[in-house]
């Protein structure tokens, strides 16, 4: 299984969409994002972890679950690089691989040292678009398609089910 790991404030100061909310309101940037990735995670089955670090919220690091994702905070001082390269060196291993969503290039560096592979901010959203794209494609033709039956009959037969069915005996 792949492990996307993201750094949540570092992709929100990226897109344009999460920066506006952003100045309106850092939750709702934050709950944007994983939303955002939830989606993602329902489309690829991939495993995906957003990381934010102390800077908003401050305290002791803390995990969740949100719509499936893992969100985690880091504890005060230290950074989402910090703990996203722990995460990183505990989450490599021959049976996934490990990518980070970040735009930090010496982040960057740092995970490609540690067996991790590097998608942009940029990258991110541009794949989470395709994604978003082939999903309306799939509703789209799927809800223009007329249901099949199971079993296939002759069409004099299905006429007389659906005087039936509309009670014209």
């Amino acid at each position: 299984m792949d492990v996307l790991v993201v750094d949540g404030y570092n992709v929100i100061g990226a897109w344009e969409e999460l920066n506006r909310l952003k100045l309106k309101d850092m939750g709702q940037a934050r709950n944007r994002l994983i939303e955002l990735l939830a989606e993602y995670k329902a489309f690829t089955g991939n495993r995906v972890i957003v990381v934010f670090d102390a800077l908003y919220v401050r305290g002791v690091e803390s995990r969740k679950s949100e719509s499936n994702v893992e969100v985690i905070y880091t504890k005060e001082n230290e950074t989402a690089d910090e703990c996203i390269e722990r995460l990183v060196k505990s989450l490599k291993n021959v049976k996934n691989q490990v990518y980070v969503a970040t735009s930090d290039y010496l982040e960057q560096r740092t995970i490609f040292s540690r067996g991790a592979l590097r998608i942009s901010a940029r990258e991110l959203l541009v794949e989470i678009n395709s994604i978003e794209s082939t999903i309306n494609d799939q509703l789209k033709r799927r809800s223009n398609e007329k249901p099949k039956i199971k079993i296939p009959m002759k069409g004099s037969v299905l006429e007389k089910f659906e005087k039936w069915r509309r009670g014209n005996v």
